[in-house]
């Protein structure tokens, strides 16, 4: 017998159309946040920032492949990591059928890691993905768009993530930041451990290409991401939401072994 509250098919509708009431508002507050984004300055880039891609060395303008918009996710896949993040691998399985999508609308999607090209397109195999994928092998992007940072602003704490100051790491004797928590998880996923793991973030960056510049116009962190993340949207429209009571998701191909 369920514990859930229970109706006729009248009271289920009832409450629907007040639902989606609220439903269509959250919709237009969210086509707005959509155009004040669009309104948003744009900020010159001048810096000749330098990835490694399939194609070889490319710069920044390089990555737009001839349109006038970039999107950029950044994945977390440090040097020191053995695979990619398990919560951007959940992001990025959706990907590869948006590609093309925004391919033909003049928008390019890719993901940039500080791994090296070697070890992200092994994991892009792995993972059965075509999306682009870049390295920033000497990590300036990624450091210049707030998704890694370094052991000693971890240490004083000197961390600015999400527009916000973070406290200053943890470290535990011994253990390097390690403990039961879910980035301890994550790290043993990513076969390294906690302090490392945490020094690169999530994130997207936006940027146009216009008269030859290129320009960032936007960048989202942490739950900023959440629209990006397609399977909690579906979890947000079943019975029991996102129940969740620790990390219970796993790179796609890694169901099988829990």
């Amino acid at each position: 017998m369920t514990s859930h509250r229970t109706g006729t098919r009248e009271e289920w509708m009832a409450t629907r159309i007040e639902l989606l009431e609220a439903e269509k508002d959250l919709t237009r507050r969210s086509d707005e946040l959509a155009r004040r984004r669009q309104e948003q300055p744009w900020v010159r880039i001048d810096k000749e920032y330098r990835f490694e891609t399939e194609e070889g060395s490319a710069t920044l303008a390089a990555l737009f492949q001839g349109r006038s918009q970039l999107l950029v996710y950044h994945f977390m896949f440090g040097p020191d990591y053995t695979a990619g993040c398990p919560s951007c691998s959940m992001i990025a399985d959706g990907f590869n059928g948006s590609v093309v999508h925004l391919a033909n609308h003049d928008v390019t999607l890719a993901a940039v890691s500080r791994a090296p090209l070697e070890k992200l397109q092994a994991y892009r195999r792995r993972m059965g993905w075509s999306f682009p994928w870049a390295s920033s092998p000497d990590g300036d992007f990624c450091f210049d768009f707030n998704v890694w940072f370094t052991e000693e602003q971890q240490r004083e704490g000197d961390v600015d993530y999400n527009y916000r100051r973070e406290a200053r790491f943890e470290w535990r004797s011994g253990q390097e930041g390690g403990g039961a928590g879910a980035e301890d998880a994550f790290a043993a996923m990513c076969g390294t451990d906690a302090a490392t793991y945490h020094r690169d973030r999530p994130g997207m960056s936006a940027f146009v290409l216009e008269d030859g510049a290129v320009y960032h116009t936007y960048s989202a962190y942490a739950r900023g991401l959440d629209g990006l993340w397609g399977a909690y949207q579906w979890l947000d429209r079943a019975p029991r939401g996102r129940n969740e009571t620790g990390v219970w998701w796993r790179r796609r191909d890694e169901y099988g072994a829990r």
